[in-house]
């Protein structure tokens, strides 16, 4: 998994607020904090990072949001009204209360976590507070959803910022997206390689995972970021591992699995999460509502 960056709050307060991501946006041939499972190491952003980031210029970081470890973003349904209240959508192994557990769902649990609101340049324009993770899971996928103390009319009235909408549809191979990590202030652009039938990770396993081209080479803190289609604008999937040492199905080395039981491993290649299943999921108020028509996401 791209690990939550636990050291990621030490090294701001000693080096000030938003200096440790700064640098690895303006160098991106820099060296980079990267987490593993016993802690944080560095690694040197590959060749290619910067190319990167000036084809996605047209995607900017509004709405996107910056966690304590991880990055997010509110995001809305198609049917969302504006005085619903606002979500945030990240990562399940981005939950302050842990990795949750293989076959482990948490719903409608209290939260007070906080959030840092991105412009469109990406700057911190303010911060957001939750009052309920409303869902969490790192079963068949990895996602979370934050409810907001505001609504969507409250937060583009405050700050001019919409919320990114979810598709509602699969995306395709060969879609052009780029992920935009609110914890970093960076995105990534390349496209969808392909779909993992099955991506196993340790102890967990994920359904019809997106395969991105190798462009994107998405880093530590980018758990959580938006995928973002190109030509609609809209949230696709949410970022969140990538096979870095080239091993067999262990934690931060997650192997494709197809439907014959062929394992594949792609050292170098990342993932992400399909989101157009939450959709369904989400009802008035947004409230999620496992029992909703078309809701498949997994159940406590």
């Amino acid at each position: 998994m791209k690990k939550p960056l636990v050291g990621a709050l030490l090294t701001v307060l000693l080096l000030g607020a938003g200096a440790a991501p700064a640098v690895a946006v303006t160098n991106p041939g820099t060296t980079q904090a990267r987490a593993n499972g016993t802690g944080v190491t560095a690694r040197t952003a590959g060749a290619g990072t910067q190319t990167a980031e000036v084809r996605a210029k047209a995607v900017s970081f509004a709405g996107t949001v910056a966690l304590s470890n991880c990055s997010g973003s509110v995001v809305r349904t198609p049917s969302s009204l504006p005085g619903d209240p606002a979500l945030v959508l990240s990562n399940g192994h981005c939950l302050e209360t842990g990795f949750p557990g293989p076959g482990e769902v948490v719903l409608n649990r209290a939260s007070t976590r906080s959030f840092t609101l991105l412009n469109a340049a990406g700057t911190g324009v303010g911060t957001l507070r939750a009052d309920r993770i409303a869902y969490g899971t790192m079963t068949d996928t990895d996602v979370s959803l934050y409810r907001l103390t505001r609504t969507y009319a409250q937060i583009e009235s405050t700050y001019g910022i919409k919320a990114l909408e979810l598709n509602a549809t699969r995306p395709v191979q060969g879609t052009a997206i780029t992920v935009v990590s609110g914890y970093w202030k960076r995105t990534y652009s390349c496209a969808v390689d392909g779909f993992a039938y099955r991506l196993k990770e340790g102890a967990w396993t994920w359904k019809d995972s997106v395969r991105y081209t190798s462009d994107c080479r998405t880093i530590g803190g980018t758990s959580g970021s938006p995928v973002i289609d190109d030509a609609t604008g809209k949230v696709v999937a949410v970022n969140n591992t990538g096979n870095e040492d080239g091993q067999r199905c262990t934690d931060n080395n997650p192997c494709e699995v197809d439907a014959g039981g062929v394992v594949t491993v792609r050292q170098g290649i990342n993932y992400a999460q399909q989101t157009y299943g939450i959709v369904p999921c989400v009802g008035p108020g947004s409230q999620i509502d496992l029992t909703r028509a078309g809701c498949a996401l997994p159940k406590p």
